[in-house]
């Protein structure tokens, strides 16, 4: 039987939430450098995180994880997720702060529809953060279909979106 249901085109992922070793470790990471605000708190047990006053975007709790190691790199889970930026500048300024802050990433990529920045919190999962190409950018295969690829992202073109200079 084929599946004759489709998504509406308004359709989105609203949150995360993220099993986590220690509270305010995270919190160290989603509040203190990514920005995020806490809405909610939990006592030392869970915390909703924010970007402009949504409910929350991002949970983080200890119910099942507290000081329990990351997930094994091989197994099944959670590979990564994405924090969408709403402008190009707004990408350059959060990898400026986490150059600031000599945090570590793992990747950077042009993905044709996308630029998008790679790195670890510090329970080891995955995070993207990017902004969206405008669709009237966005490559495509001569079928029509989307043509994505990852291509190494430019990083020092990147912070020229911003005032001052970086490098």
């Amino acid at each position: 039987m084929p599946n004759e249901y489709v998504a509406p085109p308004q359709t989105c992922i609203g949150h995360v939430h993220l099993k986590v070793a220690d509270l305010d470790r995270a919190l160290a990471f989603y509040r203190d450098l990514l920005g995020f605000q806490i809405t909610t708190r939990y006592g030392d047990q869970a915390v909703f995180l924010s970007a402009g006053g949504y409910h929350h975007h991002i949970g983080l709790n200890t119910w099942y994880s507290h000081h329990a190691p990351p997930a094994p790199l091989h197994a099944a889970g959670l590979y990564h997720f994405a924090i969408l930026y709403p402008t190009r500048k707004d990408l350059a300024s959060i990898f400026a702060r986490l150059q600031a802050a000599n945090y570590p990433i793992t990747g950077a990529s042009d993905h044709g529809v996308s630029e998008a920045i790679y790195l670890n919190d510090p329970d080891g999962n995955g995070v993207e953060l990017y902004w969206d190409k405008p669709r009237d950018r966005w490559p495509h295969l001569p079928d029509g279909s989307l043509y994505m690829y990852t291509h190494p992202l430019d990083l020092r073109d990147l912070l020229k979106e911003l005032d001052t200079s970086y490098f």
